[in-house]
């Protein structure tokens, strides 16, 4: 661990030190470059984010930990935005860069809007994507604006039948998440029922850390790094729980709980709304509940916000990052946040 943390305070001084240096201009060669090391990272499940086309923060810490992962050092970029030192990574793995997707009838189906306020929420039968551009730069794991990037002009009104150029990822198949196998599975409304889930004894070596200053999650097995996903965590109001606890079990496609009294100050009240499921339920696709009433890992509606201390006391990843965690996971890991 202490490889780990000197890794995440070099991170943090760099992220502080590069807030005044000038960005280095984007050129078409630099974008497919900082692209095609996110994909290669994004391969390898130390997850950059959403990826962008870009050298930012996650990505340094990404590259960080696979590096460590190896056994190797890695000096941190002069310039914020700029290249880090790619020697020795086998980028050229990496090919095609990009892919075509063309967009089928089932991309289209279910989308709706998702109205602002909570109790206009609970009416709705689920929290689908808004858009197809929503839908398609999640399955691939991209920055919707950088999809429109790549396909000027193609995303505003995309139909059956429309190719779209998309990075050469595993894509998320949201309809493939009911048949995610997690260890132990709890039901869509167990995920604040602190007594239900399995409490049965660890039969693997696999163990989760997350680091709130890095807003960086970290899973070992036999002691050894062998995945890292961006986080984010509490805010100032509503700390994540610092601590040793352990995963109770994984809810699928969960319904939300939306108690303002709960989330604000950690005592539920009866003035809730409950929210149906859908990747724009405020918990994501997915809850890996932890043995602390109302907290666990979680997917988010807003991956955008991943690496912003503002979720309401839990450890939020993109959708497609706490899919591949859960898959990793069961009753009886044990989760630090430090």
């Amino acid at each position: 661990m202490a490889t780990l943390l000197a890794i995440f305070v070099s991170c943090a001084a760099w992220a502080e030190e590069t807030k005044s240096k000038e960005v280095t201009p984007r050129t078409q060669a630099g974008i497919e470059a900082a692209t095609r090391l996110q994909v290669f990272l994004d391969r390898a499940e130390f997850a950059p984010g959403k990826i962008d086309g870009r050298y930012g923060e996650f990505t340094v810490k990404a590259l960080q930990l696979f590096r460590q992962s190896h056994g190797e050092e890695m000096k941190q970029p002069e310039k914020p935005d700029g290249a880090p030192d790619v020697s020795g990574l086998d980028l050229a793995s990496v090919e095609p860069l990009f892919t075509d997707y063309t967009v089928v009838e089932a991309d289209l189906k279910g989308l709706g809007a998702v109205p602002e306020s909570v109790p206009a929420q609970a009416k709705l039968k689920a929290l689908s994507y808004e858009t197809a551009a929503e839908l398609i730069a999640e399955k691939f794991h991209m920055d919707v604006d950088f999809l429109g990037e790549l396909n000027p002009g193609k995303t505003k009104d995309i139909k059956v039948g429309d190719k779209l150029r998309v990075v050469n990822v595993e894509p998320f198949d949201l309809g493939a998440v009911k048949d995610l196998k997690p260890g132990s599975e709890l039901g869509a409304n167990d995920i604040e029922d602190e007594g239900k889930g399995k409490d049965e004894p660890v039969t693997t070596k696999t163990a989760v850390k997350v680091d709130t200053k890095s807003n960086m999650l970290s899973v070992l097995e036999d002691g050894k790094l062998i995945a890292a996903y961006p986080v984010t965590i509490g805010s100032e109001q509503t700390e994540s729980p610092v601590g040793d606890w352990k995963v109770r079990g994984v809810a699928k496609m969960p319904n939300f709980r939306y108690d303002k009294k709960m989330l604000s100050k950690g005592e539920r009240s009866d003035q809730f709304h409950m929210l149906k499921p859908g990747p724009n339920n405020p918990v994501g696709v997915v809850w890996i509940a932890l043995n602390k009433k109302g907290i666990g890992l979680h997917g988010t509606n807003s991956p955008d916000a991943i690496g912003r201390s503002a979720s309401h006391g839990c450890v939020r990843l993109a959708n497609w990052d706490v899919v591949r965690l859960a898959a990793k996971v069961k009753a009886g890991v044990p989760v630090a946040i430090h």
